[in-house]
Formats: structure tokens, sequence, C-alpha cells
């Protein structure tokens, strides 16, 4: 039972883990996000980073401030249209009107005339 690979378990490329063999982690700062539901978020910078004025809160994805007493406001959404509340936009109730009989009396002379061929194919 002896013929075993000396690196089982490893993969290849792999090397010892630790702060030695990555290099020195660059000087970290911790700076408070705070959203409008109240929640804090505490993300680390690299200190010579700039630090965004805002950030996103993982609990409720609204944008977060580091004033604590005066967080951003939540981003106002706008509420579903349907397809016809966007076509109303467009059209006024008259334009509608039109279109519509437009739309009939061709429905109406086509099945006229497939009713006419029909016919004139039974005879």
């Amino acid at each position: 039972m002896g013929s075993g690979s000396a690196i089982r378990g490893s993969r290849v490329g792999a090397g010892p883990m630790g702060e030695a063999e990555r290099g020195e982690a660059a000087p970290r700062v911790r700076v408070p996000f705070y959203c409008a539901n109240l929640h804090e978020v505490v993300p680390s910078f690299a200190s010579e980073a700039a630090v965004p004025d805002e950030w996103d809160c993982p609990r409720c994805g609204f944008p977060a401030g580091k004033d604590k007493a005066n967080p951003p406001a939540p981003p106002r959404t706008e509420p579903y249209k349907t397809h016809l509340a966007y076509v109303k936009e467009r059209r006024s109730e008259e334009e509608g009107k039109l279109i519509l009989d437009e739309a009939l009396a061709k429905l109406r002379a086509d099945r006229a005339a497939v009713e006419a061929h029909m016919k004139a194919s039974q005879n």
C-alpha cells in the first residue's frame, strides 16, 4: 500500500498560504455608512484609496451615506406600467377609435373575401 503521491491532497501550483508568502496587506481604513433604514455598513478601504460618498447597503439595497443623521433618500421607483398605459400615453381616445375601426374594417373585408372564395369553390 506504499505507492502513493507525495503531494496527495494539493493541487498543482499550490504553495504555502499565509501573509509571508503573499506579501504585506495594504494599510486599511474602515468607514461607516448609513442607509435610510438605519442599517450600518462598515466596509474597509485601502488607506490611500478614495472613499466614495455613497455605498450600497447589503441588507436593503438602498444607498448609504457617511452622515448617520442625514442618510441619502431611498431611490424612487416607478410603478409597473402595462402595455395599455404606454399606448394611452401616445394616443388619444379618438386616435385609438380610428385605428380600431380601421383594423376591424380590414378584418371584415378579409373575412368576406375568404367566405366568397369558399362559396365559389363549393359550386
